[in-house]
């Protein structure tokens, strides 16, 4: 069989997007063989994100053969490439990021679309009022395109039948898994101590937990270091992710209340520095608003971190009944969830626990499902 991907965020998108579509087609071309797998991406992209995907002579990129300008080439993934996917003999086209191709539905071409969230219907205060109009339309019109949905929770799902009269029957919600990168650190690989890990640990406090993405009002840092405040001054707080306007008010908020040398802002860091930043952590806390899923629970839990995350959306669904969850409201709630779990006596067995809770979600399971979703769609 031979399978098209939208591989766009593959070769641009170092994390989120980028990290769920690489992952995956390293997960199927390793899982079956037989099947051909071609990337169809806009433009080459980053050399060091398409070298991420694992040369294997059933995986192929293809790009655009008329398309000099970058505009050129982002129109022909929503359009020219449908008569590429027919010549190239496609078939089951698959979608990573929440969109499909106008036409392949009228083109006779069976085609799989991951949905990762519908934050923007369901909060759509977190957007520019423009990019909703733009996302809802996107969504509506991918709809009418898919033969199937993947859906990346069962949050998710619930949010797509919310919100569209898509019928259930054409939806299954396959998780998606973490790089194999952030296990293979907390089992304490070779090569996980030495200088890179004396750098990281510089300046970070004698203990700290951490915290992971885009520092954004959603994902709500504020909180966390709001809860500082209840803690032990030898607890530090680490944010790692991409820094926003909202970054400002969060450390504005620190230096008001003499938090500021017990927080640490951390950006741009690099695939082989953040699994040494988590298994080094006391806890790992996710007060974030709303998620479609939550894969950085899935990192901190494979780093050997207990988990403190909110309530209100899909987090206990990445998380598991071990892990501990809290208003994402309520700083108090939080230090006291956090401290709880950080001098929790059976805290290994609490660990332990989140660790077979989560190999649900690895890769070779995750790619089996995928391949008997693509054959029912197929047959």
């Amino acid at each position: 069989m031979k399978i098209g991907y939208d591989a766009k965020r593959i070769v641009r998108n170092a994390t989120g997007l980028g990290n769920y579509g690489r992952t995956l087609i390293n997960s199927l071309s390793a899982v079956d063989t037989t099947d051909e797998l071609l990337l169809y991406a806009p433009d080459k992209g980053r050399d060091d994100l398409r070298s991420q995907v694992h040369a294997r002579p059933n995986v192929r990129f293809r790009y655009p053969e008329r398309a000099p300008l970058r505009i050129q080439r982002d129109l022909w993934r929503s359009h020219g490439i449908v008569n590429d996917l027919r010549s190239d003999g496609i078939d089951l086209f698959h979608g990573l990021s929440g969109e499909l191709p106008w036409g392949i539905h009228e083109a006779g071409i069976p085609a799989v679309v991951t949905i990762h969230d519908l934050i923007f219907l369901r909060h759509p205060e977190y957007y520019h009022w423009l990019d909703v109009q733009i996302y809802k339309r996107k969504f509506y019109r991918t709809l009418c395109e898919a033969s199937h949905i993947i859906a990346i929770s069962e949050c998710t799902k619930r949010d797509i039948l919310a919100f569209s009269d898509y019928p259930e029957s054409h939806i299954s919600v396959i998780y998606q898994s973490a790089a194999r990168h952030f296990a293979v650190a907390g089992k304490g690989a070779e090569g996980v101590e030495g200088c890179a890990d004396t750098r990281l640990r510089r300046d970070l406090g004698p203990r700290y937990i951490l915290q992971v993405g885009t520092i954004e009002e959603r994902k709500n840092a504020l909180e966390s270091v709001e809860a500082l405040a209840f803690l032990p001054n030898g607890l530090h707080l680490v944010l790692v992710g991409r820094q926003t306007a909202y970054t400002e008010q969060v450390l504005r908020y620190a230096r008001n209340h003499g938090l500021e040398h017990r927080l640490h802002v951390l950006s741009n860091v690099g695939n082989d520095e953040l699994p040494l930043l988590y298994r080094h952590a006391a806890c790992f806390v996710y007060p974030s608003r709303y998620e479609g899923f939550g894969i950085p629970i899935i990192e901190a839990i494979q780093c050997g971190l207990p988990i403190v995350a909110a309530t209100g959306s899909c987090l206990e669904e990445a998380g598991g009944p071990d892990s501990l969850y809290v208003s994402p409201d309520d700083a108090r709630a939080l230090a006291t969830a956090i401290e709880t779990m950080v001098d929790r006596a059976n805290r290994e067995e609490v660990v332990a626990r989140s660790r077979d809770y989560i190999k649900r979600f690895e890769n070779n399971d995750v790619a089996a499902q995928m391949c008997r979703v693509y054959q029912k769609i197929i047959s």
